[in-house]
């Protein structure tokens, strides 16, 4: 028996426990299949459904679009997609109509930051009302790869605005074109960023699966606040091109989901060659692999794991969690090395901005070059935007980082060039490289942030935690984090970070650790924290 999609029951039975809210959310929510209940698919039951019971993707399709109606745009009003993509349902006919072989994402219905460029009715815009004028003149080499296995690309999600790089008192979740986005555990907390929407989506099972970037923990943040799974793999290994960039050394696409199997199904069709992006390179000749061959429950038995205590100890009950965590681990059957820390963690803030502004304005300037109608051509263009349009674009906080890269030489300045050698050379050779070679390592674990904050306009971000991801990000490195728990309902995660190109690993370890724990628990929609 296929997925029956109504509302109406549902909607009713939460009526009659007495709630109107609850009545609200549960109508949205309510997706049954005979016996079973349907909220939060996986990609691998979805294909199952459609290949085996009938269910049809176009009702798959009008199941998450009333799901965002319900949820999104009313009831707790979450704010965490800026469109739905006006095709969906007639690109969802098509695809119960083709016949011949399906992709590998057959009917997944995924959700892109408004930061990937899709060549379509739906907007790319990076949250900023600047770029509503211009359209793409293409969709992103990661879009056409996700079309081509077969994934129903539902719309777009909200972001930080430009991904977090406009100012440096920004509340996490915010653009101009989008407002605030929730966080669906604690409607008042923040949804960390810059994926705020994709993390917040995901959560709320507004989809399957999202596609997020990261430059620096805009993945793995807004995954472990909503109690996702996040990979932020190694920078070459998902093609950047047709994606609004901050900057190229850092700069990469990844998969966010409710489960690794999910997160490892996505990664697999997002990774590959593109003669665009020249990061990408290395794949040439050595294609990825498929990412689920690593889903392994006893894939910790006899892995070496270094602790970093370097990034523990900011919260008391996420280190109790941390402890829980190692101790699942060690039950898993890895071998601890207890401390094994980064040097030069400490040491890399500094040339990093370095970076981000010089590339910032480099890439942005190329990116606003191949746009199509009207709109800015330039940084330059952007900053005059959004001073013309400040009471919309600038009603909380300013652009201090566009002000910043715009007075920023190009990429030969010897400034940039020292930076860039000694961050990478500091993260990776001297860091990341260096502490899994002195101990025989496999994997770092330390905790990914903590619980998420008070929203807060005014004041900008209050985040509590969270240097794991700098390393890592500087050196191009893979990053996973994985539900680990939650303090006071507010999920917390675990990171797993690794050598180049060895992502593999890092789900594999992932995966080991989910299945021993399943500390993942769907939200509440609580409006605070008492």
């Amino acid at each position: 028996m296929g997925i029956v999609l109504g509302v109406d029951r549902a909607a009713a039975r939460c009526v009659l426990a007495g709630t109107l809210l609850l009545a609200l959310y549960c109508g949205a929510l309510a997706a049954r299949d005979i016996g079973s209940d349907a909220r939060e698919l996986t990609v691998a039951r979805l294909q199952a459904e459609l290949a085996t019971h009938g269910t049809r993707v176009r009702s798959i399709e009008a199941h998450y679009a009333a799901r965002i109606a319900a949820l999104d745009a009313r009831g707790p009003t979450l704010r965490s997609v800026l469109e739905v993509n006006p095709d969906a349902a007639a690109i969802a006919a098509q695809l119960d109509s083709a016949g011949g072989p399906r992709g590998p994402l057959y009917g997944v219905p995924v959700l892109l930051k408004d930061n990937i460029d899709t060549a379509d009715r739906m907007s790319t815009t990076a949250g900023s009302l600047a770029l509503l004028d211009s359209k793409p003149a293409r969709d992103a080499f990661i879009v056409r790869r996700l079309r081509a296995a077969g994934a129903l690309i539902l719309g777009k999600t909200n972001l930080s605005e430009w991904a977090n790089y406009r100012s440096k008192r920004s509340s996490s979740g915010w653009s101009g074109r989008g407002g605030q986005t929730k966080n669906p555990y604690v409607l008042d907390r923040n949804p960390c960023g810059s994926s705020s929407g994709s993390g917040t989506a995901i959560a709320a099972d507004l989809a399957l699966v999202a596609v997020g970037t990261e430059t620096d923990g805009s993945i793995t943040c807004p995954a472990s606040v909503n109690g996702l799974v996040g990979i932020k793999p190694t920078v070459g290994l998902i093609s950047r091109s047709g994606i609004i960039p901050i900057a190229a050394s850092q700069d990469t696409a990844g998969p966010m989901a409710r489960t690794v199997a999910d997160a490892a199904a996505l990664l697999t069709v997002l990774a590959g060659y593109d003669p665009d992006d020249p990061a990408t390179a290395p794949l040439r000749e050595r294609p990825p692999p498929d990412y689920s061959r690593f889903l392994d429950a006893a894939g910790l038995k006899g892995a070496r794991i270094g602790v970093m205590r370097h990034f523990a100890g900011f919260h008391e009950e996420v280190d109790a969690l941390f402890e829980r965590a190692l101790a699942a681990l060690r039950s898993g059957g890895a071998v601890l090395v207890d401390p094994a820390d980064i040097a030069n963690a400490d040491k890399l803030d500094a040339d990093e901005q370095i970076m981000l502004a010089y590339e910032f304005k480099d890439g942005i300037n190329r990116y606003l070059a191949t746009r199509v109608g009207g709109g800015p051509r330039t940084l330059q263009d952007l900053i005059a935007f959004d001073d013309r349009e400040a009471g919309r674009e600038m009603p909380f906080f300013r652009q201090e980082l566009f002000l910043d890269a715009q007075a920023s030489a190009g990429l030969t300045d010897s400034k940039y060039l020292e930076a860039h050698l000694r961050s990478h050379r500091l993260a990776a050779r001297e860091g990341i490289d260096a502490a899994l070679a002195k101990d025989h390592l496999d994997a770092l674990v330390a905790p990914t942030v903590g619980p998420a904050w008070t929203t807060d306009l005014l004041n900008g971000d209050h985040v509590v935690g969270g240097g794991v991801t700098t390393p890592p990000a500087v050196a191009g490195y893979p990053h996973i984090t994985v539900p680990m728990g939650a303090v006071h309902g507010l999920p917390v995660g675990l990171s797993f970070v690794g050598a180049a190109w060895n992502e593999g690993r890092l789900v594999s370890y992932a995966y080991a650790y989910e299945q021993a724990t399943h500390a993942r628990q769907p939200p509440q929609f609580r409006p605070t924290e008492p």
